[in-house]
């Protein structure tokens, strides 16, 4: 179950607001079933479901910001690494388990990287698709973070 909501300030949102959750697992003879829902899994209402798969050896994904997205990415099989940036600190982690999320915060800049053979990134995104909520140029993210 998720408890924390999480403060909305672009500027103000830091690499440590966001966090790994732990999302319900069942287990028995016949295998696991791992259980998402809108709150109280996440910690908003899920909006858009994408998954990455098939990335090339040494690529990265991501490399971008949002105003106002949040989203819990996670490692449906393999696994990557995910480094988060708020124009002060880094935070990397690593993604391998499909029952762990990462949730990211608006006002983050994140990169994707180190994706094992045949691995598939699952995203819960909070807001349908809007080219306008990305920042997709890291000079203008860190003007933005000063400005706020």
């Amino acid at each position: 179950m998720f408890l924390k909501k999480p403060k909305m300030d672009f500027k103000s949102n830091s690499v440590f607001d966001c966090t790994l959750v732990e999302i319900n697992t069942i287990k028995d003879l016949s295998g696991v079933i791992t259980i998402v829902e809108n709150e109280p899994s996440t910690p908003f209402e899920v909006k858009r479901i994408y998954y990455l798969y098939d990335v090339p050896g040494g690529q990265k994904r991501g490399e971008h910001a949002h105003k106002e997205l949040q989203q819990f990415v996670f490692a449906a099989r393999g696994s990557f690494e995910v480094v988060l940036d708020d124009n002060l600190n880094k935070r990397r982690f690593v993604l391998n388990k499909p029952n762990l999320a990462l949730h990211i915060v608006p006002g983050i800049w994140r990169c994707l990287d180190n994706f094992s053979t045949g691995s598939v990134c699952m995203v819960l995104a909070s807001h349908i698709y809007d080219e306008g909520d990305y920042i997709r140029n890291y000079q203008e993210f860190q003007i933005l973070k000063k400005r706020g």
